[in-house]
């Protein structure tokens, strides 16, 4: 049944929660982590049980859209749910009342409500429940306003899963027998692939241009020496920047009027005779303010700037430390407020909570004269949900360290530093700005130099935490110690140095600033940047090597087929104006049907001309001119999300691959002094997915492996053991395994689960 056959009800807060009779009351959850964090805060009158996760989805293997029936979907229960309804039907019947706590957000209000559809709960005796922490202020607030279940967020979320499989399940098949078998699209992931190709292209197509820069080593009197670059040439600065536009998203390219290099040698002669003196000193105080605290697309990017997380890695490790985390004898904690947010709101009562603690451990100089207020740019978001913050104030990282991971405590870490530092003073800087006059004798051309300094006067927050890009770009300018200087001062010019430099194109994307530009363009929203970058990576369509995202030979080819034959899906601004759409449908303006019906019609109609239109040969791995050399076929170049490969056409009776650098150029393995212990032959370096390692020279007739930590030592990692642990987020087994930082715990149903444990 469609969310639409129900009529929303709206209750006043409060309303939902029922007279006890003397039964016990059913929270329902997604996880079992989240289930026993919850258990802690409420008393012996209820019952807590998790879902472990979706328990309802669109069929795998058909459309399930009845198109000519106003695009209802047609539901069906996902087999692992099979296992937990029966024990949730079960637990309902018994239930004086049935909370459903799922997840702030729209998937969460969608998960109640198939929850609910499926348990068949009676509208009495049910109740919606959300918090944006688990903590027990916030658990019983949220029982004490509960309410219906929004059927505009279901219908909302609804529509956005429709609309995705519309375009998944239509356009897959013309790719297979137009590009290749296997491939798929996706609505908003091909918007994304298109901004790697057209940034590739743009790439491609730039021509570096030689530029110099001339900077005077000067010094006053017996005073530190200090330096000056040339700015200005008779009254015309020099062009140092021109702007360029890449799907709006502007960047810089440097390029300068000083092109040629005899005419700046000549230029750099003369100055070496010119007298130097102090045209004009300027001196002010400065202040920076610090940034908001994050939110979905911020933490995402700062976590990949500064720890190198994949979007992926982020969300899985952030929504641990959601859920709860065990601390020693206090039990399951959530240390993180929900982070699927795109607002910068915070609650009143953790503002003064990190005004306590910043007065407490900083001194009350580190506070603002008045708490900062944070407002989102963003016209959709969600502002009765909160940024992302940690749930204690008081909590520091270092008095918790020893129960995380390392990962959760570098990520708890970064949100605790971001959230303090947004309660905190500006930092305060003292700058002197100097210009200084060059006049060479018989020219009457004046050549204008600028020295400039920076000292941090009061650190404010910058005493937690600093921009990624703060710290060299402050290094540099707290290195320049200008001396005390006054106008018409004379100086002496100690040296003079030309440097030789190139244009450079634009930087390829990274994961952070790919969310950054969808975000800047309004495409997906917190949920889905993640889900975005891991589909692109895992179709293959894109590789990610030392941190940049290259799209494959496979991806610009798909990208091509898309522009020249649907360009509103791969449009930013259509795809801006469908998630615009969607936040209408959320907000009850426009019903979801007519959104679909908009984009479906002239969807088909495309999709009807490009069966026909469409010419392109299937993609084939190309012929690399080289034979096997193990069984004297052609080698195939092939392209992966790991990057290039040469592989032999006679797979898979021939298995012969060979690793291809960003250039096209074969990486050989590297022989090493070391023996294999196993056969005693020698081990090669080779490079994985994960970095280098050694292996045997035998292979494949011997499979030794060996890693390397980040000391250089080799440890050999024995195969993985099944344990009898369960998995707390989908019950399948743990396999323990050794990593570099020694032995943990891992699902065994990776990838599609992908949680992580100590080993006790």
């Amino acid at each position: 049944m469609s969310p639409t056959t129900k009529k929303k009800a709206v209750k006043k807060e409060g309303t939902a929660t029922p007279k006890k009779r003397g039964g016990r009351s059913l929270v329902i959850v997604e996880s079992p982590t989240k289930q026993k964090t919850i258990a802690k805060f409420l008393g012996p009158g209820y019952t807590i049980m998790a879902t472990l996760g979706h328990i309802r989805d669109l069929p795998s293997r058909s459309l399930g859209v009845d198109e000519a029936n106003n695009f209802e979907p047609q539901y069906v229960v996902i087999p692992k749910a099979k296992k937990v309804i029966p024990s949730l039907k079960e637990a309902v019947k018994n239930a004086e009342h049935v909370y459903l706590a799922t997840d702030f957000d729209r998937e969460g209000e969608a998960i109640a409500w198939h929850v609910a559809e499926v348990l068949k709960v009676p509208a009495e005796r049910l109740s919606r429940i959300t918090f944006h922490e688990i903590t027990p202020t916030a658990i019983q607030d949220s029982l004490e306003h509960a309410r219906d279940i929004d059927m505009t967020l279901v219908q909302s979320q609804q529509a956005r899963r429709v609309l995705d499989r519309l375009v998944g399940y239509k356009l897959s098949p013309l790719l297979w027998a137009k590009v290749r078998k296997g491939l798929s699209a996706g609505r908003v992931q091909s918007v994304a692939l298109r901004l790697l190709v057209e940034r590739e292209r743009e790439i491609a197509a730039f021509k570096s241009q030689a530029y110099w820069t001339i900077q005077a080593k000067l010094q006053k009197g017996k005073d530190q020496a200090f330096q000056a670059n040339l700015v200005e040439i008779d009254g015309k600065k020099l062009d140092q920047t021109t702007v360029m536009k890449l799907f709006a998203d502007d960047y810089r390219v440097s390029t300068t009027s000083l092109t040629e290099e005899k005419p700046v040698t000549s230029l750099v002669e003369r100055l070496k005779k010119a007298a130097y003196k102090v045209a004009k000193v300027v001196q002010k105080e400065t202040r920076r303010s610090p940034a908001p605290p994050f939110m979905t697309a911020t933490l995402q990017q700062d976590a990949s700037r500064r720890l190198g997380f994949s979007a992926v890695k982020t969300m899985v490790i952030a929504q641990q430390l959601y859920e709860g985390v065990e601390l020693g004898s206090t039990g399951s904690v959530g240390l993180i407020t929900y982070m699927r947010t795109d607002s910068l709101n915070v609650a009143v009562t953790a503002q003064e909570e990190a005004k306590q603690y910043i007065k407490s451990r900083y001194g009350e100089s580190f506070l603002p004269e008045r708490p900062r207020i944070f407002k989102t740019k963003s016209k959709s978001a969600q502002e009765a949900h909160e940024a992302i913050r940690p749930t204690a104030a008081n909590r520091a990282p270092e008095s918790i360290k020893s129960f995380l991971t390392a990962d959760q405590a570098k990520l708890y870490n970064l949100i605790w530093c971001r959230f303090m530092a947004s309660q905190m003073a500006d930092a305060i800087f003292d700058t002197v700005g100097v210009d200084i006059d060059a006049k060479v004798a018989g020219e009457p051309a004046l050549y204008l130099f600028h020295a400039s300094g920076r000292t941090v006067k009061a650190p404010g927050f910058l005493k937690v935490y600093e921009e990624p890009d703060e710290k060299e770009s402050e290094a540099k300018d707290e290195s320049q110690k200008l001396p005390l200087l006054k106008e018409k001062e004379d100086l002496t010019l100690l040296d003079l140095l030309s440097e030789a430099h190139n244009t450079e194109p634009p930087p390829r994307f990274n994961e952070a600033s790919l969310i950054r530009m969808l975000e800047r363009h309004g495409i997906g929203r917190p949920s889905t940047y993640a889900p975005i970058l891991q589909t692109i990576i895992g179709r293959g369509y894109v590789r990610e090597e030392s941190r940049r995202l290259y799209p494959s030979e496979l991806g610009t080819i798909v990208t091509d087929l898309l522009i020249g034959h649907f360009s509103e899906i791969v449009d930013l601004r259509f795809t801006a104006r469908v998630e615009e759409d969607l936040d209408k449908i959320a907000q009850g303006e426009i019903a979801w049907a007519e959104v679909i019906k908009e984009f479906y019609d002239p969807f088909m109609r495309d999709m009807e001309k490009a069966k026909t239109n469409i010419t392109t040969k299937p993609y084939e791995p190309r012929e690399s001119g080289e034979m096997c050399e193990k069984c004297g076929q052609p080698m195939l170049i092939r392209e992966s999300r790991f990057g290039r490969y040469m592989s032999c056409k006679g797979y898979p009776n021939c298995k012969n691959k060979i690793s291809l650098d960003a250039s096209g150029k074969k990486v050989v393995p590297e022989v090493t002094d070391k023996t294999c212990a196993t056969c005693g032959k020698p081990l090669v370096k080779r490079f994985g997915r994960r970095g280098p390692f050694l292996a045997c020279s035998g292979y494949p007739d011997c499979k030794t492996t060996y890693s390397i930590d980040k000391e250089g030592n080799l440890f050999m990692r024995p195969p993985p053991q099944m344990t009898d642990k369960k998995c707390e987020k989908c019950a399948k087994p743990m396999l323990l395994r050794v990593g570099k930082r020694g032995p943990f715990l891992a699902c065994s149903g990776f990838p599609r689960c992908r949680n992580l444990k100590k080993a006790a």
